[in-house]
Formats: C-alpha cells, structure tokens, sequence
C-alpha cells in the first residue's frame, strides 16, 4: 500500500543528509542542515495529510457499509402492501433515516477509529 513506499521515500529523504554533507563547504553545511530538515518536515506533512485523507474515506465507507447493511436487513413490519405510493415513500425515507441512526456505526467509529489514526 502506500504506506510501505512513503516509508521508503522518507528513509531515503533522512538518509540524504549523508551523502550531502561530506561534499558540502564547511561554511555551508548549517544551511544545507536546515534545508534538508526544512525538506523532512514538508514531507512528512504530505504524508500525514495525504493518510488524513486515505482515513477519512475508510471511514466514510464504513459507515455506508453499516448503513447498507441495515438496510438490506429484512424489515420487520413486512412489505407495505396497500398503502398509497406517497405515503410509502413518506415511510421509506423515514425508515432509511431511523436506520442510519440505529446501523451501530457510531459505536463502530469510537471502536475503530483510534486503529487509523497517526499518532
């Protein structure tokens, strides 16, 4: 995945601090320091914004994923037979509704979620 080649990049950026500095001027070698700290830090703040986002998205599925599930789970009450096409639509919307609040994802996210993060 991305994790193993932003690892990878990120020892090779680390690791490049040795072959520049035995070729660097003394006088220079401060600013040449800074600068590969300054390249460092900008990558890793790629690489955690770029993970915030991969994140955000499996979160997101997942919760649609719930969300499906329930849904797709047989309803309890039956099919609405007989009622007219406004007020099953009416019904529908609410039931999708009422199942998202019920699905579990909120229980699922508090559970999960401290997996994905990058501490």
């Amino acid at each position: 995945l991305h994790m193993e080649s932003w690892r990878t990049e990120m020892k090779e950026e680390i690791n490049r601090i040795n072959q520049v500095l035995p070729n660097t001027p003394v006088h220079e070698k401060t600013v040449a320091i800074k600068q590969w700290m300054d390249s460092v830090i900008d990558k890793m703040d790629h690489y955690k914004a770029a993970h915030h986002r991969y994140v955000k998205q499996a979160v997101t599925l997942l919760e649609l994923a719930l969300w499906k599930a329930k849904l797709d789970d047989k309803d309890e009450n039956g099919a609405a037979a007989g009622r007219s096409k406004k007020k099953a639509k009416l019904d529908s919307e609410s039931v999708r509704k009422e199942k998202r609040i019920t699905c579990g994802a909120g229980t699922v996210m508090k559970n999960v979620f401290p997996f994905l993060k990058l501490e």
